[in-house]
């Protein structure tokens, strides 16, 4: 049957047809789990009827990309939406399964771009580019999910590292507090920073505001020394340390000991994480702001 092979392909090639079957079947997934027989599993009170709507809007928003596809990039955006928001309302987006296929589906629709017509509408016209329709789609079907995951993720913004103009102490100075208390934690990784005796291999942390109480700072570069203490230290704004050890208590109960060669964390921390009896090694640290009270500054020989 070449003739409608041919003339179905010619109307696949004119819109965003992988990316709306990817809804459809999303939405069709969402639908299919409250009504299915796992009913200790799945909750069938304002969480089934959230996945039946959200399901339905899905498959509604497939059949727009297959029938409307100038209007792709508006109901891309819309489905997006209700892919991500059924994590929350539904069966944790059909046990994951409804919302992935959502987010990808809506993926591939925004990033569709439709491949020019010969002036007969041929396929071998030489006026019509010799791309394979879809390359540009599934790029962006790759990475719009990844970046949407990573910024679930992170939950704080990154900001750049500090620039070679910056340059750390030899030897790190030595910092406690007998509470540490983050908002936004987030492991950023590994990385280098330049001091006078070369490069340093720091852990990166970042957070939106933290909160120390006893803070206590001592320098250790084998001259003339100085003693920073505070009541209390607030840092807010984006608030970045650089740290070659970390060493405290989680929750006052778990005891742990952060290294650049040795991170028993995952990248990010639940929000209401604190340490108490914290000791670091403190290279570096930038914030938008810093507060204090009962700031002290003492020196020694």
């Amino acid at each position: 049957m070449p003739q409608p092979r041919r003339v179905l392909r010619r109307w696949r090639r004119t819109r965003p047809f992988w990316g709306g079957l990817l809804l459809i079947l999303g939405g069709a997934e969402l639908l299919l789990v409250p009504l299915s027989p796992l009913t200790v599993l799945v909750s069938l009170g304002l969480g089934g009827l959230a996945a039946i709507g959200i399901g339905l809007a899905l498959i509604t928003a497939g059949i727009f990309l297959w029938l409307l596809p100038q209007a792709h990039h508006y109901v891309s955006v819309n489905a997006l939406i209700l892919s991500v928001l059924s994590f929350a309302a539904t069966n944790l987006g059909g046990f994951l399964v409804g919302m992935v296929l959502g987010i990808a589906g809506s993926a591939m629709g925004f990033g569709w771009t439709p491949v020019p017509e010969g002036p007969e509408g041929g396929e071998d016209s030489a006026e019509v580019p010799k791309v394979r329709d879809g390359q540009g789609t599934r790029t962006l079907a790759v990475l719009l999910p990844v970046l949407i995951l990573a910024g679930l993720m992170n939950g704080s913004t990154a900001k750049a590292a500090p620039g070679d103009a910056i340059v750390a102490p030899r030897t790190p100075p030595t910092v406690t507090t007998t509470l540490f208390a983050p908002q936004g934690f987030t492991l950023a990784g590994v990385r280098e920073i330049p001091t006078a005796d070369g490069p340093l291999k720091v852990m990166v942390l970042r957070m939106k505001a933290a909160s120390l109480t006893d803070y206590r700072l001592r320098t250790r570069d084998g001259g003339r020394e100085l003693a920073l203490g505070a009541d209390t230290l607030d840092l807010s704004g984006s608030v970045t340390l650089y740290l070659t050890k970390f060493k405290g208590c989680l929750e006052g109960l778990l005891c742990l000991t952060f290294t650049p060669d040795k991170l028993p964390v995952p990248p990010v921390v639940p929000p209401f994480v604190f340490m108490t009896d914290v000791s670091a090694e403190q290279a570096l640290v930038t914030s938008d702001l810093i507060v204090t009270d009962g700031l002290t500054l003492k020196a020694s020989a």
